[in-house]
């Protein structure tokens, strides 16, 4: 049996988020096959000295929240293994 899980990465600017810095925040939402959630966030800041290409911001915001994502779900695992086997496991990444 095949299980599709949707993830939406939502990408906002500065002026979005009311800030004054050059930051760029993505807001990921991972999305099972049985309805359950899990979201990461992640920020870019960009160095005002450097070029503005709005794509550099946008990709290394969205590998953050990827990134948290990631992290989230591994401890969501870790939590239901450890609730199954009545004991604290550390898993192998």
């Amino acid at each position: 049996m095949v299980h599709t899980w949707n993830v939406k990465i939502h990408l906002f600017d500065a002026d979005e988020v009311r800030s004054d810095d050059e930051i760029t925040t993505a807001h990921a939402v991972l999305t099972t096959s049985s309805g359950t959630t899990l979201e990461g966030y992640g920020r870019a800041r960009r160095n005002p000295v450097d070029r503005d290409i709005p794509e550099i911001g946008e990709e290394l915001a969205a590998a953050r929240a990827l990134r948290h994502l990631a992290d989230r779900l591994l401890k969501a695992t870790t939590d239901d293994i450890e609730q199954i086997e009545h004991h604290k496991v550390h898993l192998h990444i």
